[in-house]
């Protein structure tokens, strides 16, 4: 009796062919890459570590191994976190292989595709990178948080019967701050002009996180930067790009080139990690007669704990009589290297004190929409993530990635625990203006 074949799904194409071979082979199957894996600390399984999805990703790229419902799942639970890429000492270049492997999947794919369902086309693309969409969706919730309607669904559990991804999504909404409005298109520098930068503020984030982006021009003020806020810029595309569809993500990048490289400034300046790591893979992400202007713009993106470090920061008057850790979000530490810059940052405000964090590295499992599309795995990680956090016995979180904020605080809030998670960038502004943290 033969055993049936696994299922195979239906491309048109190999999702490797346009992959450049040598990035596979850049892989040694050493293993050092595997301990700094989320899913293979949680799982344990070789097909869900770094190596274990580059042999299956070559190996389906060679025609060795058909590209099964299984083989796809475990591409999937990929966090694309690249903790891998710090790990390994051989330079691999993991997210060059999972993301085009992933978006050609997506593309190639024959029939119903995994991000052609309601979620996606409502919540993720039709409604995540539109700000002024998130705004007035956020109008009942505000009613609902005024009325402790989202307490009474955290402490009975009344989320939970609620579809799985919507459940979710009710208990990440943070507690929704005053809207302090839109920021001008101009903020002029405080004392002697140092630098004229522009400053990037995404979709979710201006819409959930606007303090933040207003701590952060005041912080860029105060350290001599003009800063300028152009109305055209759009989402960063990352929410399209990482689920499969890349010509939308596509799309939103040229919008960005557009409006933010047509200003005249110093460095483009992103505070969500995740933004800021896709806007500086915007060279890598499309080969066409627009590369070499997006490599550009690429190049001159930084996040702002990376230029105020570099700029050399002024430092802050207040002072912050807190203890507080850091967690670093994975597309700022592994994606972009920035490891040290918000810890010197912060080591600045006079009274705080910043203590080590426990496996600070290792994913909080947000990774930009994760915690929407895989939320058993998510959940794992969160679960993990605050179990370090109380250790330090911080009650303060810093942490440079809105997603990470968010996951978090929602991890925070299911367990009952009294944190506050906030930008690195709340914490300078708050020193700078000589105020106090509010609990």
């Amino acid at each position: 009796m033969t055993t049936p074949e696994p299922p195979q799904l239906p491309v048109l194409t190999n999702p490797g062919a346009g992959i450049d071979y040598g990035y596979f082979l850049d892989c040694v199957h050493c293993g050092l890459c595997t301990a700094s894996c989320p899913t293979y600390v949680e799982l344990g399984d070789e097909n869900d570590s770094p190596r274990g999805r580059i042999y299956l990703m070559r190996a389906v790229t060679d025609g060795r191994l058909p590209l099964t419902h299984e083989v796809k799942h475990h591409l999937d639970l990929c966090l694309d976190c690249r903790a891998c890429e710090t790990a390994c000492p051989s330079g691999v270049q993991y997210g060059k292989l999972i993301e085009p492997f992933r978006v050609a999947m997506q593309e190639q794919a024959e029939g119903a595709k995994t991000n052609a369902d309601w979620f996606h086309r409502w919540i993720l693309f039709g409604l995540f990178p539109y700000p002024d969409r998130i705004r007035r969706a956020l109008i009942p919730a505000r009613l609902a948080q005024t009325l402790r309607l989202d307490k009474l669904l955290l402490a009975t559990g009344l989320w939970k019967l609620l579809p799985t991804r919507l459940g979710r999504l009710a208990t990440l909404l943070p507690p929704l701050e005053r809207d302090p409005g839109p920021l001008p298109q101009v903020l002029p520098a405080q004392g002697v002009r140092r630098a004229r930068v522009a400053l990037f503020t995404g979709c979710v984030a201006d819409a959930m996180l606007r303090p933040t982006h207003w701590a952060t021009a005041r912080v860029l003020q105060a350290n001599g930067c003009d800063v300028v806020i152009p109305r055209t810029q759009q989402c960063c595309g990352a929410i399209h790009f990482h689920a499969g569809s890349s010509e939308p993500a596509r799309a939103m990048a040229d919008a960005n080139i557009a409006a933010l490289g047509a200003e005249d400034v110093d460095a483009i300046i992103v505070n969500v990690a995740g933004c800021g790591s896709m806007l500086k893979d915007y060279g890598h992400h499309w080969r066409d007669d627009r590369q070499a202007e997006r490599a550009r713009f690429a190049a001159k993106t930084k996040d702002v704990n990376e230029f105020l470090a570099e700029l050399g920061l002024i430092d802050p008057p207040g002072e912050l009589r807190i203890k507080a850790t850091y967690h670093d979000a994975c597309h700022l530490v592994h994606a972009q290297k920035v490891r040290e810059q918000p810890r010197e940052l912060l080591s600045r405000i006079s009274g705080l004190e910043l203590v080590d964090l426990p496996e600070s590295e290792l994913c909080c499992g947000a990774a930009g929409t994760y915690n929407l599309t895989q939320p058993e795995m998510a959940e794992r990680l969160s679960r993990r993530k605050l179990s370090n956090i109380l250790s330090t016995g911080a009650r303060v979180v810093a942490t440079s990635n809105a997603g990470c904020l968010l996951q978090i605080a929602r991890e925070a809030r299911l367990q009952g625990e009294a944190l506050k998670i906030v930008h690195p960038m709340d914490l300078l502004d708050l020193s700078y203006r000589c105020e106090q943290l509010r609990f």
